[in-house]
C-alpha cells in the first residue's frame, strides 16, 4: 500500500465514499552517473538559438539513471510501480520486507528485477545497505499495516521516510520520489471536519506523520518529487490524471496504476523537480502529456 487507504482494509469502500462526496466543509484559520539538475539556460552561438538543443540533451542524460530503488515493492501500488518501471526499460532494486511474500506477487524471471530484503524501520545504515551504491533513484511506496499499533504511522510513514532519505544522503542518491496523500496538511486547509481527515487520523495521526516527513524532505536539500493521490482504487483507470499544487484537492480518487504511472514519469520529466504534486482522476478531465502536468505545477 502506499498512502491513502489502508492495504486489505475493510474500511476500503469506506474511505472511498469519503473522498469522493461532493460535500463541502467549513473552512478554519488556519552506477552510473549522477545528475545534478540546474535550470536550463538560453545562450546564442554564432546567432543561433541552442536552447532547444541543450534541452533535448538533459532529457537524454535523465534516462541515463536506469535503476531505481523501490521501497515497499510488494504493496499494492509498490508492486504496480516495479512493474511500470520494468515496461519502461529501467532496472528495479525492489525492497521487500518479506522475501517469500515477494517471489509470488513481483516477476520472478526478469532480468533487469533484483529483489533485496528492506525494512525501513530498522534504520539508515541498514538501508543504504540493501539501496547499495549501483541505485539512482529512489521511490517510496510504503505504507503501515492497520492494527492496534497507533504508533505504526510513525515507525513507517514518518521515521521509516527519514530513514529512506538518511540513506539516500550516506550514498549520494540524490532523486527521492515520495507516494504521500492527499488532506495531509488537511488542518492547515480548513479541512479538520472532513471525514476522511478524521478517519484516517484516527490510526494513530497517519496523516500528521506524512506531513512531517515530507517536511523532512523538503529540508533534505535532495532532489523531490511528493505525489499525493486521492482515494485509491485497485480497478483500472477510468478517467485521466487530474494534478494540482499542494493543498489544493480534499476529495477524489484515483487508480493504483495512475499513481504508479505519475511516480515513474516524474523520474524523466526535469518538471517534476522540487514539486509536491496533488492527483485525483476524472472521466471528464481532458489528457495531457506528464510534461504539461508537472510544467503547471510551481516548485514549492
Amino acid at each position: 500500500m502506499a498512502t491513502l487507504f489502508l492495504r486489505n482494509s475493510p474500511f476500503l469502500h469506506t474511505h472511498r465514499c469519503l473522498l469522493s462526496s461532493p460535500k463541502s466543509y467549513p473552512s478554519f484559520p488556519s552506477s552510473t552517473i549522477r545528475i545534478r539538475i540546474r535550470p536550463l539556460t538560453s545562450s546564442k552561438m554564432g546567432g543561433s538559438e541552442i536552447t532547444e538543443e541543450a534541452s533535448e540533451c538533459k532529457e537524454e542524460n535523465v534516462n541515463v539513471k536506469k535503476k531505481i530503488f523501490v521501497a515497499g515493492a510488494t504493496g499494492n501500488t509498490g508492486k504496480r510501480v516495479v512493474e511500470q518501471l520494468l515496461s519502461k526499460g529501467f532496472s528495479v532494486k525492489a525492497g521487500v520486507r518479506d522475501l517469500e511474500k515477494a517471489k509470488t506477487s513481483l516477476p520472478n524471471d526478469n532480468p533487469s528485477l533484483q529483489i533485496v530484503q528492506a525494512d525501513v524501520t530498522e534504520g539508515s545504515a541498514k538501508l543504504a545497505e540493501a539501496i547499495g551504491d549501483d541505485s539512482d533513484a529512489v521511490i517510496c511506496a510504503t505504507g503501515f499495516r492497520p492494527g492496534w499499533d497507533l504508533t505504526a504511522p510513525w515507525k513507517v510513514d514518518n521515521f521509516g521516510t527519514v530513514n529512506l532519505v538518511e540513506a539516500c544522503r550516506k550514498l549520494g542518491v540524490n532523486r527521492f520520489i515520495l507516494i504521500s496523500s492527499i488532506l495531509v496538511n488537511g488542518a492547515a486547509m480548513g479541512q479538520l471536519f472532513n471525514p476522511a481527515y478524521i478517519f484516517l487520523n484516527v490510526f494513530g495521526l497517519t496523516l500528521v506523520a506524512k506531513l512531517q516527513a515530507e517536511q523532512y524532505i523538503r529540508k533534505s536539500g535532495i532532489n523531490y518529487t511528493i505525489v499525493r493521490p486521492g482515494g485509491l482504487r485497485n480497478d483500472p483507470p477510468t478517467g485521466n490524471v487530474i494534478m494540482e499544487p499542494e493543498d489544493t484537492l480534499y476529495e477524489g480518487t484515483i487508480s493504483r496504476d495512475q499513481v504508479a504511472e505519475v511516480a515513474v514519469e516524474s523520474l524523466v520529466h526535469l518538471e517534476s523537480s522540487f514539486k509536491v504534486v496533488e492527483i485525483v482522476s476524472r472521466t471528464d478531465a481532458p489528457k495531457r502529456s506528464y510534461k504539461d502536468l508537472f510544467g503547471s505545477i510551481r516548485q514549492g
